[in-house]
């Protein structure tokens, strides 16, 4: 039988994707700031509703923390992560050799990888690692295909500030990943659902809150505008805290690294959408990445 993850981990790939195309639509009325806070200030009420829900429906109990400054610091430290992620990425494009730091940003999955194992103890079976190195060098590989780089160059520019920049948002994204694993491993021997419903909760309002004094003070009058597009706006509260759901659940019950390399298949439906629905020529390299990437996420499952 297939376990609960992985079709967690689908499904959450798959939200993702549709909160980001209707994010897009939201970047010609509101900042990059103001796109940013949208996802967190109207997918954090719905959090709050879930929890709620999984209580006083379902009959699951609150989780206890045996350790709440500890749960608090990762929800902490993955929220800030997350948002310190957004914003680097963001200004690697500011680079004329950004394509560079933003393949390298791909190595998250190797990063997620060595800090699960340095701050959880997550370790790896020998078919994960192999699926997990297949899945990174199938993504670099997509990478390469988009852009007009040789693998040459992408080995005499690992000093240039886009690289330095692009392994920092890949340690930036893998480290919220690992947090948020963090966070949910705290709360002890609770449900894994309200488990991961509660640390998503607390994660969204944290947030929320350190978007909202950064707008107040660096962007005045954007949250304003947020609010005045509240229709589009609750769209993408809603595909993201869906999103958020199942990447939470996968991760408080699967080591964050495998569901992260499974996650990939995003770039699978983004794959499929460009050749059936947008009629797009596919180069060479990118069937290579595309193989590369469901060999890895088949032997995630069947070693799973």
């Amino acid at each position: 039988m297939i376990e609960l993850w992985i079709p967690l981990t689908v499904a959450a790939a798959f939200m993702q994707n549709l909160r980001s195309a209707l994010q897009k639509h939201l970047k010609a009325k509101l900042s990059t700031g103001g796109a940013t806070y949208v996802r967190f200030l109207y997918a954090s009420p719905f959090a709050l509703l879930y929890c709620w829900l999984l209580n006083a429906v379902w009959g699951i109990g609150f989780p206890q923390a045996s350790n709440t400054p500890l749960f608090l610091l990762y929800c902490l430290l993955g929220g800030l992560s997350q948002i310190i992620f957004t914003f680097l990425l963001l200004y690697l494009f500011s680079f004329k050799n950004f394509a560079v730091g933003t393949i390298y940003s791909k190595t998250e999955l190797v990063q997620v990888a060595l800090l699960g194992l340095i701050l959880l103890g997550d370790t790896l079976t020998l078919p994960a690692v192999l699926a997990i190195a297949l899945s990174l060098v199938g993504v670099m590989a997509l990478s390469l295909a988009e852009t007009k780089l040789s693998a040459g160059a992408m080995f005499t520019s690992l000093t240039d500030r886009a690289t330095l920049i692009g392994l920092t948002c890949g340690a930036f994204l893998g480290s919220s990943v690992v947090f948020y694993r963090g966070a949910a491993l705290s709360l002890g021997d609770s449900p894994a659902i309200m488990r991961a419903a509660f640390a998503l909760a607390v994660s969204l309002v944290l947030q929320t809150l350190i978007m909202t004094l950064y707008l107040r003070l660096r962007e005045p009058g954007q949250i304003s505008t947020v609010i005045q597009n509240w229709r589009p706006a609750l769209m993408v509260g809603i595909a993201a805290v869906l999103a958020s759901v199942f990447w939470f659940t996968a991760f408080a019950l699967q080591n964050a690294a495998y569901v992260r390399a499974l996650g990939q298949i995003e770039l699978v439906f983004t794959f499929l959408v460009s050749i059936v629905i947008f009629k797009e020529k596919t180069k060479p390299l990118e069937f290579v990445g595309i193989f590369l990437i469901i060999a890895a996420i088949l032997i995630l499952i069947f070693a799973s």
